[in-house]
């Protein structure tokens, strides 16, 4: 069930050595050093998806700008407006031309608040009619004589208003020379080679997710779209941490299912689950785990709802749910929840079983292990008697069945 995402990140930074962001890089393996790059799109939607649902951006980008590289099929694909603009710059791969389309797309992306970024730009190159349009351009310090090099940077200087990027720095001299020749960020091997990240995840049912893209484009009833995610424990998981990120700027915590489906909206939520597709699981089948996992939701709901509003019961759902996640990742919870936000009430019963919800979950886990003793205690303290106790199991039981799980 448990995988791992790949990135590579890589400093950019002034001529002071402060830290303008990182560009993000696809990477296969946790200690590879390149990129295996089979599909430049499957590439690109792979960085994207690891930034928006494994990794996410506070923790990823430290509250720096994220460089994203991107083709021409990646640029002009749905996908690319899920990015929060505020936090990333897309850039530019040395193939992307200046094609009707590719201006275009560059246009509409700005007014939403995108900026962009060429890379590798080379001097005479057709790639320059796209200059008017980007923030930064990256320009080898490699392979080029330091006349060449210095009358180009000029040129550009001169001729439009793009801050320059060198890459390939690789030592102290080349630096040197690159800030004398009017540079305004630097990128290499002299600041920091790229910088191998990984993290634990769990990806959705390719099922579920074709279920819910149908829903979605049918305009199907929120409570039946709700109710699909409650069937997958990851898609529920990816789906809070996203609307919860730091990209969407919420003044409160997201932590119904329902109120992030209408917060997202039908066309933004179509877009995320199209780029959630390219990462899902096409196993069969659903592992114990999960299925344990989403029963104890359902059991916390049940067992819990007198002591919520109706409104609020979702968050017993998702604390039942949540408590598996260090099992799910295997990782443990304090690390999970570092990276997670989510309500401190929720948050306060997955560390410690304290909270509102805290002695609902640990009820819950009770009825699991059939710990007689102290289901009986706890159940008076929730004002539940032990016969509700069981109806609510057999209840939460049989409806993880009539899901159709398996």
């Amino acid at each position: 069930m448990a995988a791992n995402a790949f990135l590579a990140r890589q400093t950019i930074v002034d001529a002071g050595h402060r830290l303008l962001g990182y560009e993000l890089l696809f990477r296969h393996a946790e200690n590879a050093d390149n990129a295996l790059i089979g599909s430049e799109l499957q590439a690109g939607i792979q960085v994207i998806a690891n930034t928006l649902f494994d990794m996410g951006t506070h923790w990823l980008l430290e509250g720096k700008l994220a460089f994203i590289n991107m083709g021409a099929e990646t640029l002009l694909s749905a996908t690319t407006t899920l990015l929060p603009p505020d936090k990333i710059v897309i850039e530019l791969t040395g193939k992307v031309g200046p094609t009707p389309e590719v201006v275009e797309r560059l246009r509409e992306l700005a007014t939403l608040g995108y900026r962009f970024s060429m890379d590798n730009l080379e001097e005479g190159s057709e790639r320059e009619a796209l200059l008017p349009y980007v923030t930064y351009a990256k320009i080898s310090a490699q392979g080029k004589s330091d006349k060449n090099l210095s009358a180009f940077v000029q040129r550009l200087r001169y001729s439009h208003a793009v801050k320059l990027i060198a890459e390939r720095v690789e030592d102290q001299a080349t630096f040197r020379q690159c800030q004398a020749m009017g540079f305004d960020y630097f990128q290499g091997y002299y600041f920091a080679r790229p910088e191998n990240l990984s993290a634990r995840v769990i990806n959705p049912s390719q099922a579920v997710v074709l279920q819910l893209l149908d829903k979605v484009r049918g305009n199907a009833e929120p409570g039946d779209i709700e109710l699909l995610f409650k069937k997958d424990v990851a898609l529920t998981f990816k789906l809070l941490r996203y609307i919860n990120s730091a990209g969407f700027g919420l003044s409160c915590e997201v932590q119904s299912i329902r109120h992030a489906i209408s917060i997202l909206g039908v066309q933004p939520l179509y877009r995320w689950l199209t780029l959630l597709l390219a990462t899902a699981s096409s196993g069969q089948g659903t592992p114990a785990l999960v299925r344990t996992a989403i029963t104890r939701g359902r059991l916390c709901e049940l067992l819990g709802g007198h002591i919520v509003s109706k409104a609020d019961r979702d968050n017993l759902f998702i604390t039942g749910v949540f408590s598996m996640l260090d099992a799910l990742l295997e990782t443990p919870m304090d690390s999970i929840l570092e990276r997670l936000v989510i309500a401190e009430s929720i948050a306060d019963a997955l560390r410690d079983r304290s909270g509102l919800y805290g002695p609902v979950l640990a009820l819950a886990e009770a009825c699991e292990s059939q710990d007689g003793d102290n289901i009986e205690m706890m159940a008076y303290a929730l004002m539940l008697t032990p016969e509700q106790v069981n109806q609510a199991h057999l209840e939460a039981i049989a409806w993880v069945e009539q899901l159709g799980l398996d």
